[in-house]
């Protein structure tokens, strides 16, 4: 008996549709094997029981349903043999055993058996927000949704690859349409139907997965330097006077400007505190002393650490709680101390810092408080983001430590806000699941977890970008979390707001061009006009035969350079921090353009290019200034402006096995690659990134220093 429910197996994609009766799964059934030019497969229950009840006026007995499993998957293997590519089901025998359980609270255990073991690619399992139309052999109007409910259960339990469709008849069509055509694309891919639903969930795009592929497995091409960008070449030399009468046209014109500041807050401190994370998984307590262990490791920074100790924001909290907790402390050798007080730092039990996101750990240490980063960016934006007595920050955050920003945010806003008689918003938002990258095996194939699941990873903060292309503001200030300062916040406003105004200076200037090219009016000196403050001003070059364009090719043309999104980015000299620096960069087209280049986007084999990366002379802090509307006053799309043939191949290690992703071009390299870009040196005490617990210790954050 269970011979004749045997499914046969091709390479045809099968698609069942699955649901209470009254569902629209035959018309869909129907109109899917029409789209794709195949065969569907009727249900075979409807004229087996059609026939009883005309000719009997019988209704489906239980003895009934073992033959309806056996004629269903006849009819299944039947069309399979002429299916073209597709093979939609408008049943399947699960449905069978649902009808069993429900009905006769039973079911004959070959038809259970046989309804888990048949597969298929995909179940669509059809909501059952469509009208209920009465038939000779529909009789359970009611409880619709409660029979939803054990239909779902029932592909949940027996592990089954679904998707639900809901709306109205042409929306679950259409939907059905891209589903199944991207269900084969991902198959071509080497995905199961398991991966599929897991990146369909994520809404992450196959064309992008496929893209990530070729760039995986083909490697990324590297920048091409021209030659690093200097002062008078390529950066702007401000001197304080300068710097004044940009910030006070800053000042002048943000009463009518929306400004915004703009903090990427969502990583964790691992790295911050990685040295001392090495130090409580590798030294051996009881068996060589800490200063063996210092030798052993080659380890400069925990020297460090441990001398100054006491100058560390939370010294007191973490040595009053190590106390607590361990027995005779006071009594201990000092090895035993350092031992603790360092496990009690990094203890999830206790504070857990390396696994909390960098704005809600202790900073710098005030008078009669400690301040996180998270407060420090606060009073930064009374400084330089406040317009009209309103202030708006937004932090792109992980979700699950949202609250942890908004319990520091609760505790110290009202009182700044009363000080300065300012009004401070804080929004969030976290980084896009279909940003998400796919990582592959060493093989090129998708690499898979201990449950045999593909994995994604965050596409780092390149990803960023769409959390940017969301944000309404007129000005909008980028800063890291870690980068705020203790010290001199009068200073680092001061050529934020410099920045500003020389943002808004230009951008008066493109603006007032672009409303000339699109008017009835355009003089040839104007053009020339515009290609001179391309080139000078804006380092942007034209193309080689430009001077042979027609005048309307010409407006075309210069319009196209200048209506883009600007940004304004402070750049330090280089005092040998590892990252970025402003290069000027030739395009495969031999155009040169300003970018800020990564160490690892730069072939290192290269001689030439090694040279030019020694010859740089500024280094990138982060600091940047952007306008994200065009003349007309409406956003750009920033995801346009993207060179998506940059980016990261990063290699990890996951439970021991090794895999390699793509990362997305970064937020201020690629991702910003074709944007107006303006450098300008700013003094060194504008850059105070915290990469390790150890820089806490520099003066710009220690009070009074």
């Amino acid at each position: 008996m269970e011979e004749n429910l045997k499914q046969e197996h091709t390479d045809i994609i099968k698609i069942a549709l699955f649901g209470p009766e009254s569902t629209g799964k035959t018309s869909l059934a129907k109109q899917l094997a029409s789209v794709f030019n195949t065969l569907w497969v009727p249900e075979f229950a409807r004229n087996y029981l059609q026939e009883k009840w005309t000719d009997k006026k019988q209704i489906c007995q239980f003895e009934d349903l073992l033959p309806i499993a056996i004629g269903q998957t006849k009819l299944e293997n039947q069309g399979l043999q002429n299916a073209n590519k597709f093979l939609f089901c408008d049943t399947t025998v699960l449905v069978t055993k649902i009808f069993s359980d429900i009905n006769y609270k039973k079911c004959d255990p070959i038809i259970e058996k046989v309804a888990r073991k048949h597969k298929y690619d995909l179940f669509f399992l059809t909501d059952v927000d469509v009208p209920w139309e009465k038939d000779d052999l529909r009789d359970q109007p009611e409880n619709r949704e409660a029979t939803l409910t054990l239909f779902e259960t029932e592909l949940i339990e027996s592990k089954k690859p679904y998707l639900k469709l809901s709306g109205n008849a042409d929306f679950r069509l259409n939907n059905a349409i891209k589903i199944v055509t991207d269900l084969a694309k991902a198959k071509e891919l080497g995905f199961n139907s398991y991966d599929f639903i897991e990146i369909y969930k994520k809404q992450i795009s196959l064309e992008v997965i496929k893209n990530q592929f070729d760039k995986l497995k083909h490697g990324i091409p590297k920048i091409n330097l021209e030659r690093p960008a200097t002062l008078n070449d390529g950066i702007m030399a401000v001197s304080e006077q300068e710097a004044i009468y940009f910030a006070n046209y800053f000042d002048q014109k943000k009463q009518n400007l929306k400004l915004k500041k703009f903090v990427p807050a969502s990583g964790a401190a691992s790295r911050m505190f990685k040295f001392l994370s090495e130090f409580i998984n590798d030294f051996k307590l009881g068996e060589e002393s800490i200063n063996a262990y210092i030798n052993r490791k080659h380890d400069k920074h925990l020297p460090i650490f441990l001398v100054a100790l006491e100058k560390f924001p939370f010294y007191e909290l973490v040595l009053h709680n190590t106390k607590s907790v361990v027995p005779d402390y006071d009594n201990a050798n000092q090895d035993l101390k350092n031992y603790n007080f360092i496990k009690t730092i990094l203890s999830s039990k206790y504070f857990g810092f390396a696994s909390k996101p960098k704005g809600v750990l202790p900073f710098h240490k005030y008078k009669n408080h400690i301040a996180t980063a998270i407060e420090e960016h606060l009073n930064e934006c009374v400084f330089y983001t406040t317009s009209n007595q309103k202030s708006y920050l937004h932090f792109t955050v992980s979700q699950e430590h949202q609250h942890s920003f908004e319990e520091i945010i609760e505790t110290i806003k009202p009182k700044l806000e009363a000080e300065n008689n300012v009004k401070i918003q804080v929004k969030y938002s976290y980084q896009n699941q279909f940003t998400d990258v796919i990582a592959l095996d060493l093989n090129n194939n998708p690499f898979r977890d201990e449950h045999d699941k593909i994995v994604f990873r965050p596409g780092g903060h390149g990803a960023l970008i769409e959390n940017l292309n969301q944000l309404h503001a007129d000005i909008i200030f980028i800063k890291n979390i870690d980068n705020v300062i203790q010290n001199h916040v009068e200073t680092i406003a001061l050529y934020k707001k410099s920045l500003g105004g020389i943002l808004i200076k230009n951008q008066e200037i493109i603006f007032g061009y672009l409303k000339t090219l699109h008017s009835e009016t355009v003089s040839n000196e104007l053009i020339a006009e515009i290609v001179s403050y391309l080139k000078s001003k804006l380092c942007v070059s034209v193309i080689e035969d430009f001077s042979k364009y027609t005048k309307e090719s010409k407006i075309d043309y210069l319009s196209v350079l200048l209506n883009r999104p600007i940004r304004v980015c402070g750049m330090v000299k280089n005092e040998g921090e590892p990252g970025g620096g402003p290069f000027w960069v030739l395009s495969k087209k031999g155009t040169v353009f300003l970018q800020i280049v990564e160490s690892s986007q730069i072939d290192t084999t290269n001689v030439n290019q090694v040279k030019i990366l020694e010859q740089a002379t500024h280094f990138n802090p982060v600091d940047l200034v952007c306008g994200i509307k065009n003349y007309k006053g409406q956003n750009f799309d920033l995801t346009q402006f993207v060179n998506y043939n940059t980016g990261f191949v990063v290699e990890k290690n996951k439970n021991g096995k090794p895999l390699k992703a793509y990362e997305l071009p970064g937020l201020w390299n690629g991702a910003m690659a074709k944007w107006l870009t303006i450098f300008v040196e700013v003094p060194l005490i504008t850059f105070n990134p915290v990469k390790t617990v150890n820089d806490l210790l520099k003066p710009a954050h220690q009070f009074g220093e």
